[in-house]
C-alpha cells in the first residue's frame, strides 16, 4: 500500500497498520554501525558541566555526540579542550547542528574552524525558521546548496534536519520534498524520525525515497495519546515508529552511517532516560 500526506487512511490507520505488520530484521551489512546521542536530550545537565556530561554520557556506552547550537559560542580553544577530551574519553563528533545563520556565508568560516577542530565534517540546517510558501523553502535549498559548494574541497557536507512542518503539506506539497529536489546528493538529509511518524507520514517510504542521503538519523520515538508518557516523551523504543522496518530500510538503501538517540524530555532525569533509550536501543538493533 502506498502511503501518502493526501491519503484517506487516518494516522490511526497508519499506526494501526504498523503495528500489526511483521517485523523486518536488520539487513546485515558486515559491521555494526556506531550509535550516539544527540545532546539536547541532555542539555541540563551539558550547560551545568559540558565535560562531566559528555564522560557521563562516553561511560554509558555513546559512541558518538552531536553538539547543538551553543557549540557555536565557543573559541577555537575552547573546542581544541572539547576535541581532546572526546578524544581521551574514545567518543567522536560527527556533526553539528546548527541555527540557519550558521550556513550563510557570514556564519559558514567560523562553523567550518570549529567543526574541523572537533572532527565534525557534516554541519547540519537544524532549523530553517519562519519560512513561507513553497518558494521560502526553496529559498532554503538554496541556502543548503551554497554552503554544500563551499564544504565539499574542505571533505565536509551540509545537511538538513527535518521537524513535523517539512511533512506537512504547503502549497499541496512536502517542504522536505522541496528541499529534496532543490539540494545536491551531497546535502545530508538528517532524518528525524518521531516528527514524522507524529505526522503519520510513512518513515521507511521516506528512507526509500532518498536512497544515499539518510546519513545519519536521529532516532526519536512518537506515541499516540495523551498521557504524561505519550508523544515526544515516550523513551526510545517504546512508541509507535516501527524501528526494524526503519533500520533495515536506513541500512538497505537510505545510506546511514551513524545513529543518533534523541529524547526531548521524559519522566526520569536527562542522564537516566539517555541509559534507557540507550538500553532499548541495544535490545532492538543489538
Amino acid at each position: 500500500m502506498v502511503w501518502n500526506m493526501t491519503s484517506n487512511l487516518s494516522r490511526r490507520s497508519f499506526l494501526a497498520a504498523t503495528a500489526a505488520a511483521p517485523l523486518v530484521p536488520v539487513v546485515a551489512q558486515g559491521k555494526r554501525l556506531p550509535v550516539g546521542l544527540e545532546l539536547y536530550s541532555v542539555r541540563g545537565e551539558l550547560a551545568r558541566d559540558n565535560d562531566a556530561t559528555l564522560t557521563a554520557v562516553a561511560k554509558m556506552g555513546y559512541e558518538v555526540v552531536e553538539f547543538y547550537s551553543p557549540y557555536y559560542q565557543w573559541t577555537a580553544e575552547r573546542a581544541k579542550q572539547v576535541r581532546k577530551l572526546m578524544d581521551d574519553l574514545g567518543v567522536r563528533c560527527n556533526s553539528t547542528h546548527n541555527d540557519a545563520r550558521n550556513l550563510t556565508a557570514e556564519g559558514l568560516p567560523k562553523a567550518i574552524e570549529l567543526n574541523q577542530i572537533i572532527g565534525s565534517r557534516y554541519i547540519v540546517m537544524a532549523s530553517a525558521g519562519n519560512v513561507r510558501g513553497l518558494d521560502g523553502w526553496k529559498g532554503v535549498a538554496g541556502a543548503l546548496a551554497a554552503a554544500s559548494e563551499k564544504l565539499k574541497p574542505l571533505n565536509m557536507r551540509a545537511g538538513f534536519h527535518n521537524h513535523d512542518a517539512e511533512f506537512r503539506l504547503v502549497e499541496g506539497k512536502m517542504p522536505i520534498e522541496v528541499i529534496a529536489a532543490n539540494t545536491p546528493k551531497e546535502v545530508m538529509l538528517q532524518f528525524d524520525v518521531g516528527t514524522c511518524v507524529d505526522v503519520g507520514y510513512d518513515p521507511v517510504k521516506w528512507i526509500e525515497a532518498n536512497p544515499g542521503r539518510i546519513n545519519c538519523m536521529h532516532c526519536k520515538d512518537w506515541g499516540a495519546g495523551t498521557g504524561p508518557d505519550r508523544g515526544y516523551r515516550v523513551l526510545f523504543g517504546e512508541g509507535d515508529a516501527p524501528w526494524l522496518k526503519i533500520f533495515a530500510a536506513a541500512e538497505r538503501v537510505g545510506g546511514i552511517e551513524w545513529y543518533l538517540i534523541e529524547q526531548e524530555g521524559s519522566r526520569f532525569p536527562e542522564l537516566e532516560c539517555a541509559k534507557r533509550c540507550l538500553d532499548n536501543y541495544k535490545k532492538l538493533r543489538g
